[in-house]
């Protein structure tokens, strides 16, 4: 077998390596169940709720594998990335964990809430237009200047497997499933659930959800080329970024499908899991239980894990009562 310096793709024996750093950092995340949600969907749903992990996201599990997987001589000059939330607060608390600096770059437009969160995390902010180009053009200019090392959001496959330890976590306990949906973004959090679903179980389907106002991912897919995602106008501020070489290679080689949901059906799903499970959910997390409304067929009688990606919302812009 190749080593992982060698290797393109991430595979199930990576994530297993990445969950023997990750378990000692992060929060093994618990797996709800609704008799009531399960009734009006249909369907036998496991919600692995991500939304309990530090940071209130599954991107604490890919920045602590990525941080602690460091050399003490790359650790010594600190981490830097450009994130819009998640994982910036990911990166920083893993770096004050392991005692190093982070410097992060985030768009002037990002979510209060996870602003403040980062800021809570000691690392050291720079606002940017809220532009890729901008983005990236930033981050290169603090990682020039302070040595830092360049942890991508998505791009990195260190990150990408520690993403897939909560799919591991998941089918310790539940392995019997039929399906496992996650939302998609950048594509992570779907290329770490399908490096270790598709190694556990290939026969296990997995898809994708994603809003339709910003489905690149299933356009990239459909048309066999990578789209950039171009201001998207969705609530789910969590999914505006758009796929790479690495993401895009995973998921049009194990991916079942890319599933898209209405503004509407967002929301909807984020109000269904609030009322009936009493568990608060970020736009971005209700994309998969949209998918599973909006894409019945897929679902009915099945058993199906669902990934809750996160919980950051922001009090004083809740969408519930809004048109949309």
């Amino acid at each position: 077998m190749p080593s992982e310096s060698h290797k393109s793709l991430p595979e199930l024996d990576d994530v297993v390596r990445a969950y023997s750093i990750v378990k000692k950092h992060a929060s093994r995340t618990p797996i709800h169940q609704s008799r009531s949600v399960n009734a009006i969907l249909d369907s036998n749903l496991f919600l692995k709720c991500e939304n309990f992990q530090k940071v209130g996201a599954f991107k604490f599990r890919g920045a602590s594998n990525a941080v602690f997987s460091l050399t003490d001589e790359e650790a010594r000059h600190g981490v830097t990335t450009h994130s819009s939330g998640n994982h910036a607060a990911a990166l920083a608390l893993a770096a004050s964990m392991r005692g190093i600096p982070s410097y992060i770059v985030m768009p002037e437009n990002a979510p209060s809430i996870k602003k403040k969160a980062v800021e809570g995390y000691g690392a050291k902010i720079s606002l940017c237009p809220p532009t890729q180009k901008d983005r990236e053009a930033m981050q290169a200019k603090i990682q020039e200047e302070t040595g830092a090392t360049f942890i991508h959001p998505y791009n990195n496959f260190k990150v990408i497997c520690g993403q897939g330890t909560a799919s591991l976590e998941l089918l310790e306990e539940i392995p019997d499933l039929d399906i496992v949906i996650a939302p998609v973004g950048g594509g992570g959090l779907l290329s770490g659930t399908l490096t270790y679903v598709k190694g556990f179980n290939p026969s296990i389907k997995v898809y994708g959800a994603e809003p339709v106002n910003a489905d690149d991912a299933f356009r990239s897919l459909r048309d066999k080329t990578i789209y950039p995602s171009v201001n998207p106008q969705t609530i789910a501020d969590g999914l505006l970024t758009s796929l790479c070489n690495l993401t895009y290679e995973i998921i049009s080689v194990k991916c079942d499908g890319i599933l898209t949901v209405s503004e509407i059906g967002i929301v909807n799903a984020m109000r269904l899991i609030w009322e009936r499970m009493k568990i608060i959910i970020e736009p971005s997390s209700a994309v998969p239980i949209a998918a599973i409304i909006e894409h019945s067929q897929h679902f009915k009688g099945k058993r199906v894990g669902v990934i809750i990606s996160g919980g950051n919302v922001d009090l004083e812009s809740l969408p519930f009562g809004k048109p949309y």
